[in-house]
């Protein structure tokens, strides 16, 4: 999937703390200054069907993402980042039905941009409960508060902004604490996820292959 998702590796005091980052029917345009429709809507690139495609990797045939499909998704993110960062909040790839799937919090604007960006291919795009310049904020006040929770007592093993708009995603190995802890610093509208996740264990040293004459 083509996600806006990252990966970091942190060296804390008591481990390796990861931050990572799961149709309607086509709305008339509206005025820019007004909300974007709610609900869902799609693109008209998806009134036609579109066979999935495939590609042979070592003898398997594996998902593939068409070329215009790919190139769509790549205008959409960026103009997302660059001139829609409080509506955007990040895209995925649905390989099997041909089509990306947009995550945003109703902007008319964007929705605007994104028929125009979409061009033939088939985009679907969702409702988001935050943008992900709104989620970077508070993924960032907690990233900079590791040390504050380390000494608290509360593991916090990743960190992460869902790319549908959802919310920060925190794994910890303290899940009962950190549902009351963390809200009550960071305010009950804080946007915060918690799921339970151990402690992170690094991958094993690969075995050296013997040689052979």
């Amino acid at each position: 999937m083509h996600r806006a998702r990252f990966l970091v590796g942190l060296v804390a005091a008591l481990g390796a703390i990861l931050v990572i980052g799961g149709c309607g029917d086509q709305a008339d345009d509206q005025p820019a200054d007004r909300p974007g429709l709610t609900g869902g809507w799609s693109t008209a690139g998806c009134e036609f069907h579109r066979p999935p495609r495939q590609v042979a990797v070592a003898g398997m045939l594996l998902p593939a993402t068409p070329a215009k499909l790919e190139a769509a998704m790549d205008r959409i993110d960026r103009g997302g980042r660059e001139q829609f960062a409080d509506s955007y909040a990040g895209l995925e790839v649905d390989q099997k039905r041909v089509r990306a799937i947009v995550h945003r919090v109703p902007s008319a604007a964007f929705d605007q941009f994104i028929r125009r960006a979409a061009e033939d291919a088939c985009v679907v795009v969702r409702d988001a409960d935050h943008s992900a310049a709104d989620l970077a904020f508070w993924h960032d006040r907690v990233l900079a508060d590791l040390q504050f929770w380390t000494h608290r007592g509360i593991r916090l093993v990743s960190i992460g902004a869902r790319h549908d708009g959802s919310g920060v995603e925190i794994g910890t190995r303290d899940l009962g604490r950190a549902r009351l802890e963390l809200p009550a610093r960071y305010g009950a509208r804080a946007p915060l996820l918690f799921v339970e996740e151990g402690p992170v264990r690094p991958l094993p040293r690969p075995t050296p292959t013997p040689a052979t004459d």
